[in-house]
């Protein structure tokens, strides 16, 4: 008999995840706050419930009998649905709320990289008092970066030369968080590019998946609001282009610290961790960590894993993680979005998908914010997945695909173009002073 699992999430992240567990052997049951069309054609049953009501996922897990459970976003992670779940016999993959302020609390991340001496961090300080924030920006004399410390979906970090004109108004966003928060957690500025490694890890064992590259900013050209993602890729050799062998070892061993460090701190952590990198001049550092899948990186990862899923998910909560193995294959996805987004987007409008088309194209769609009637309800809607051989041939497919969704949609047609990492390899190259115009 198949193995009932429930998922918690409705996303496009989610979507891909649903597809591996069903693909690796899995009987799927299903909690989100919207029915999903993508998940729903693909799992037993669906419980209509906010992801973050614990008592009712519970209530759904029971009800359905299920023997493991698999949490997709962060929110309910922050609110203990794995103590919970695991408290009540159904172990699950996704960090205890504990483990999970990897994430959720910023400042807790930084001390655990301070206290265990974790490679890639940063120079930061947490503040609750106005005077002593800026007193110590002004001292440090260097751009620098404003972040929230609870959870912001990836849209409350400000950064000096990007959002900010310079520190005076880096201190005038600080001092606006501590009036909301209490507190705020400032850090140096680093330049570079960024870039997504995602482990699995049981604990102890750390598995690295193909690094990814997401698209966070609206438009074109890297320009525009932060986004939850307008798109990633991933290449066939699992490396990025700008990222050298001796950066990757680097980053994978920040990760493989980090764990140890977790399960010395007596705060185990064991699941997804995402690790978002800034590829410095002399190294990758960390900016934040996740505890759980990036979306859109885990449509980069999911679509060519060869070890059964399931497989993987059971390792984890057992304990007993062996290996995860990937297709030599690149990747890209392309989020559409309705107009509007991120700002104001245009909800209740259906959008016109010909999936039909888009398989004939080679490519693959993933749902998100979209509902049973293909109604748009604000967010990313969906996504179209190109895979092959190569990048080129990957963006061409994604790219191909796009063309059979209409409506009042946009998107960001670069994601994943020879272009736009060019111009990521050309940064890199100048930062470290191996390139000259």
């Amino acid at each position: 008999m198949a193995m009932k699992v429930l998922l918690v999430g409705g996303g496009g992240r989610e979507n891909a995840i649903v597809e591996a567990l069903v693909n690796g052997g899995a009987e799927l049951y299903v909690v989100a706050r919207h029915v999903n069309p993508g998940i729903k054609r693909l799992c037993r049953d669906y419980g209509p419930a906010g992801e973050t009501d614990v008592g009712k996922v519970l209530d759904f897990a029971e009800k359905w009998g299920v023997e493991l459970a698999f949490i997709g976003p962060e929110a309910p992670l922050e609110k203990g649905i794995v103590d919970v779940l695991e408290e009540n016999g159904i172990p699950a993959v996704g960090p205890s709320k504990e483990a999970a302020r990897l994430e959720t609390n910023k400042a807790f991340a930084r001390h655990m990289m301070e206290k265990y001496e974790i490679p890639g961090r940063k120079l930061f300080r947490v503040f609750t008092d106005v005077g002593e924030m800026r007193s110590w920006i002004d001292d440090f004399g260097k751009p620098v970066v404003v972040k929230p410390l609870r959870l912001t979906g990836g849209k409350g970090v400000k950064v000096v030369g990007y959002q900010l004109r310079d520190n005076e108004e880096a201190k005038e966003y600080a001092k606006a968080l501590i009036e909301r928060d209490g507190k705020v957690l400032v850090e140096e500025r680093t330049d570079g590019v960024e870039f997504t490694f995602q482990v699995f890890t049981d604990g102890k064992k750390v598995i690295p998946m193909p690094l990814a590259q997401d698209y966070p900013h609206a438009y074109e050209g890297d320009a525009g609001p932060i986004t939850g993602g307008m798109g990633s890729y991933s290449c066939e050799n699992h490396i990025l282009p700008f990222v050298t062998e001796e950066d990757y070892k680097k980053a994978f061993e920040t990760l493989k610290a980090t764990v140890e460090a977790m399960r010395k701190n007596g705060t185990p952590y064991k699941g997804i961790l995402y690790g978002q990198f800034m590829l410095a001049k002399d190294e990758p550092k960390i900016i934040e960590f996740n505890a759980r899948f990036g979306d859109p990186e885990a449509m980069n990862v999911l679509p060519i894993i060869k070890t059964p899923f399931l497989e993987i998910a059971e390792g984890i909560v057992d304990g007993a993680l062996k290996k995860a193995e990937f297709e030599k294959k690149a990747t890209v996805v392309k989020y559409i979005a309705p107009k509007g987004y991120p700002s104001d987007p245009i909800k209740g409008v259906r959008v016109e998908i010909r999936e039909d088309k888009i398989r004939e194209e080679g490519a693959r769609v993933y749902y998100a914010s979209v509902d049973e009637n293909f109604r748009m309800l604000g967010s990313r809607a969906l996504a179209v997945v190109g895979i092959a051989g190569s990048l080129e041939e990957a963006e061409r497919i994604a790219s191909a695909g796009i063309r059979h969704v209409k409506g009042e949609i946009f998107y960001r047609a670069d994601v994943g173009t020879r272009e736009s990492v060019e111009k990521r390899v050309r940064i890199m190259k100048k930062l470290r002073g191996e390139w000259n115009d």
